[in-house]
């Protein structure tokens, strides 16, 4: 029988998976705390819930896509969700949160005989619409196998580890991304110091070593200079947050991860929290302007 899916958030990324999953032939009910964002799935066939706990009830696959920790503790647990859920139930939380917080929230939902998945995903809104995110998953391999045929219509889905573990995954991903961004950033200014066309650039580089999906992504809206959001940045610093949070719990020093994460906070302090993460090049822009030099000069006299 086909299950029953549930989706708790249809923003940005949550709105394409959602239509994936309906694409796929799966009856799914909506719920966003904007309305408008989940009437607009009304066209696609999806049923909308005036909340969560009516959207779950019956249901045997929830999703959850909401902002960060905070958001998914009051949408499962202050709202009553977790209590309308039914018994034996699956929640598959692929908002990016901590991974002691998605444990915590395991262990409550065991209490009322619901299973979770700690499942964030990488890919963005490109890899949401298409169909092709990478999924890292964390708990057990039978609540893993059992949720994998419906996974298949959103991505590639690898089971990472023990609960937690999926969260722990993304954080990494997130090091990553971060890093190579503001790597690109500067090569993007290099290059046009040195008197390079910074859009050949990236042409003559593709295919070689530093080919990377940022590259081909993120490349094209630093040249074209398009940063709309698909990951605002203020999102990327919550992740860059968490990141140094579980490398001083683990007692790491991590100097790479440090840097782009104080340059992701400069960015978002000076009002591009919506902007788009791969517009931290407007950052490097700043520092490097002639009124930037000036007032390095004259604190330093």
């Amino acid at each position: 029988m086909t299950p029953h899916i549930v989706f708790l958030g249809t923003g940005l990324m949550g709105a394409p998976m959602a239509r994936r999953l309906i694409t796929a032939g799966h009856r799914v009910t909506v719920w966003n705390r904007d309305t408008s964002k989940a009437q607009a799935l009304q066209a696609d066939g999806a049923t909308v819930a005036t909340s969560p706990a009516q959207a779950v009830a019956n249901a045997d696959i929830v999703f959850t896509m909401l902002t960060d920790g905070a958001a998914v503790e009051n949408v499962l647990f202050t709202q009553g969700t977790a209590e309308a859920l039914k018994n034996g139930a699956v929640v598959v939380d692929c908002s990016s949160i901590a991974p002691d917080v998605a444990r915590d929230h395991a262990c409550r939902l065991d209490n009322f005989n619901v299973r979770h998945v700690d499942c964030p995903v990488s890919g963005g809104v490109v890899g949401a619409t298409e169909g092709t995110l990478a999924l890292m998953a964390g708990g057990t391999p039978e609540t893993i196998a059992q949720i994998a045929p419906v996974m298949d219509s959103l991505g590639r889905l690898t089971h990472v580890g023990p609960s937690g573990a999926g969260q722990v995954c993304k954080l990494a991903n997130q090091q990553i991304v971060a890093i190579t961004i503001g790597a690109l950033a500067e090569a993007m200014m290099l290059v046009e110091a040195g008197g390079a066309d910074r859009g050949k650039f990236r042409d003559a580089i593709r295919g070689g070593f530093a080919e990377s999906r940022i590259l081909e992504l993120h490349g094209a809206r630093m040249v074209q200079r398009n940063f709309v959001p698909g990951g605002p940045s203020r999102l990327q610093l919550k992740d860059l947050d968490a990141v140094m949070d579980l490398a001083q719990a683990q007692g790491l020093t991590l100097p790479l991860s440090q840097d782009v994460r104080d340059a992701f906070s400069d960015f978002v302090a000076g009002g591009h929290g919506e902007t788009d993460h791969s517009g931290l090049l407007l950052h490097i822009e700043q520092l490097n302007s002639p009124q930037a030099g000036t007032a390095t000069t004259e604190d330093r006299a």
